[in-house]
């Protein structure tokens, strides 16, 4: 018979050997697990990969169904979004596969499409692929109103009265330095006027109110570089002022080569401390109240806005913040004016959107009288 501590030792081997067997076990099916798992990671990345830059599964696939993952959602808040779509029916399955798989924490938040018949693993890596994105452009000279009717044509859901209330109080964007030293003005409406930057934007189709306006900062932030301070500081002026003329000179003229004159009239003007006598300040109030812009304006068109402190007819100086967003040509232009004579410039009504510059106001309204008659205004 063994001895107790024979058994004792054999007991011991015994344990050792079924451990290394279950561990060898788990192993090798763990491995087999991880081998599986990319090759059936490979199939989706080929299934699921975008064709010609555009999603596999969108809107207008059949059966496909909008998920939308709100920012800062967990995997639970999201299994749950996707339970009460109908998509899946147990969210502490999606929620441990996701643990398991790697994907926890990985999804990414925006507008995606998804359809009932697909697989756990199917859902959770369409999940994390880029979310559907609208492609937005933004010309140079588009005020906060265009920009809005830009981002409704184009299917952008938002909050109108949310980004309104946004744009006009921005006290969740102070973390800009730019917002910062914005100057506090009688009249100003829309206080981050001017600085959605125009370019090309990528929206999520169901974005929050606050990411559209951050998203534009965010390129405001990056274009505007330490050139434009420095420039700024020389001419002792804000660069919220430096925006505002800005942006008066890109709607005065579509013509990169008239930009730097006409911001030289302007310079002129402020220099004598006379009034801007800009029309598109006038057209600016003009396409809030949904009226037609004019190339040539009368008394009654000035009258008409008499009282507000954006009228430069008659209130001196710059108005009391930007009229448009301005982009690159125009801020040079700004911060860089021709030096001239000139005091007065008119539209000549030309297809290419050309002005006439004058020195002396009888010598503008001479001008001004010839190209609104040669186009049938008076």
């Amino acid at each position: 018979m063994f001895s107790r501590k024979v058994y004792r030792t054999l007991l011991i081997v015994a344990i050792v050997i079924v451990l290394i067997g279950v561990a060898s076990a788990g192993f090798y099916f763990g491995f087999s697990y991880v081998l599986a798992q990319n090759e059936r990671f490979e199939r989706l990345e080929t299934e699921f990969e975008a064709k010609d830059g555009k999603p596999v599964i969108d809107e207008t696939t059949p059966g496909a169904i909008e998920i939308v993952i709100p920012r800062s959602s967990d995997t639970k808040q999201i299994a749950e979004i996707l339970e009460k779509e109908g998509i899946i029916n147990n969210t502490l399955v999606f929620t441990l596969l996701s643990k398991f798989n790697g994907f926890d924490g990985a999804y990414l938040a925006g507008t995606h499409y998804v359809k009932k018949d697909m697989n756990y693993d199917e859902l959770m890596y369409v999940l994390t692929l880029k979310p559907h994105a609208v492609t937005v452009t933004f010309p140079e000279g588009f005020n906060y109103f265009q920009i809005k009717q830009r981002l409704k044509e184009k299917g952008i859901n938002f909050d109108e009265g949310v980004l309104d209330n946004m744009m006009r109080s921005p006290n969740l964007f102070l973390d800009y330095e730019f917002v910062k030293n914005i100057r506090k003005t009688e009249g100003r409406d829309y206080v981050l006027e001017g600085y959605l930057w125009p370019d090309t934007y990528n929206f999520d189709m169901n974005t929050d109110e606050e990411t559209i306006i951050r998203t534009f900062l965010n390129n405001t932030e990056r274009k505007l570089i330490d050139e434009y301070y420095e420039q700024a500081k020389r001419r002792e002026m804000s660069m919220d002022e430096v925006l505002t003329l800005a942006s008066i000179v890109q709607n005065e003229t579509t013509q990169l080569t008239e930009m730097r004159t006409v911001s030289g009239v302007f310079d002129n003007r402020l220099k004598r401390d006379t009034g801007l006598q800009s029309c598109a300040s006038i057209n600016y109030l003009r396409r809030y109240d949904g009226l037609p812009i004019k190339l040539w304006l009368f008394d009654a068109d000035i009258e008409m806005y008499a009282d507000n402190k954006y009228n430069t007819y008659r209130f001196k100086g710059l108005t009391p913040g930007p009229i448009s967003s301005p982009g690159d040509d125009a801020i040079r232009a700004a911060l860089w004016p021709e030096k001239h004579n000139y005091l007065y410039f008119v539209a000549t009504g030309d297809e290419e959107g050309t002005n006439d510059f004058s020195r002396t106001l009888a010598e503008h309204e001479q001008k001004v009288l010839k190209y609104s008659k040669a186009a049938g205004v008076t």
